[in-house]
C-alpha cells in the first residue's frame, strides 16, 4: 500500500475519533478536540490526491476509496452537527441521499470493469462542506458571545455556507449523473 492509500485509511480510521469528541461536549474542550481531528483528517484528504498525482501513484483503491473517506467523514460531521441542531436534518438528508446516489453509481460502474474518478464539482463539493463544517464545529457565535439565535454576521455567514454546500451537493449530483449516465445504459 503507497503513502496516499494510507492517508486515506488513516482519514478513515480518525473519523470515530472525530465523533467521539462532537458527541461528547461535556468533556472539557472536546468541541476543540473534534475540529482539530476533523482538520486533520481534511487535509489527509488534500495530501493523499496531491501526492498520488505529483508521485504518479494514482490507482484504483485510491480512486475508490478516497471519495469514499471523504463521504465517511462528511456524513459523520453533518450528523453529528445535526444532532446538535447546529444543520439542518433536510439538508443532511439531501447530502447523504446524494452520496448514496454516487456510491450506486460507482458500484454498477465497478461491475462493469470501470472505477469512476471524483469530479471537479465534487471536489469544490467536499472542500466547502468541510470549511462548512469548520465554521460549524468552531461556533464563532459561541466564541464572540453572539449567540447562535440568528442575529450576527456569523450566523449570515454559517447560513451561507450551508446553503452554498446543498447547492454544491445538487450540482456535483446533476453533473456527475450526466457524465456517467452511460454507466446505467451499459447495465448487465
Amino acid at each position: 500500500m503507497n503513502l496516499p492509500n494510507k492517508l486515506t485509511v488513516f482519514r478513515v480510521i480518525l473519523i470515530p475519533v472525530f465523533v467521539f469528541f462532537m458527541l461528547m461536549p461535556e468533556i472539557p474542550g472536546a468541541k476543540w478536540y473534534a475540529l482539530f481531528f476533523f482538520c486533520l483528517a481534511s487535509v489527509t484528504d488534500f495530501f493523499d490526491g496531491y501526492l498520488a498525482r505529483k508521485n504518479n501513484l494514482v490507482t484504483d483503491f485510491g480512486k475508490f476509496m478516497d471519495p469514499l473517506a471523504d463521504k465517511l467523514l462528511i456524513c459523520s460531521a453533518l450528523i453529528a452537527l445535526c444532532s446538535n441542531g447546529r444543520f439542518p436534518a433536510w439538508i443532511v438528508i439531501i447530502i447523504i441521499a446524494r452520496e448514496f446516489t454516487i456510491s450506486g453509481f460507482r458500484l454498477i460502474a465497478s461491475d462493469n470493469g470501470r472505477v469512476i474518478s471524483a469530479s471537479m464539482w465534487g471536489k469544490v463539493k467536499t472542500v466547502v462542506q468541510m470549511f462548512t463544517v469548520i465554521m460549524l464545529i468552531m461556533d464563532l457565535n459561541e466564541v464572540t458571545g453572539t449567540g447562535t439565535t440568528g442575529d450576527g454576521a456569523i450566523y449570515v455567514i454559517e447560513q451561507c455556507m450551508i446553503y452554498l454546500a446543498l447547492g454544491l451537493t445538487v450540482i456535483s449530483l446533476i453533473d456527475y449523473i450526466w457524465k456517467n449516465k452511460d454507466v446505467i445504459s451499459t447495465t448487465k
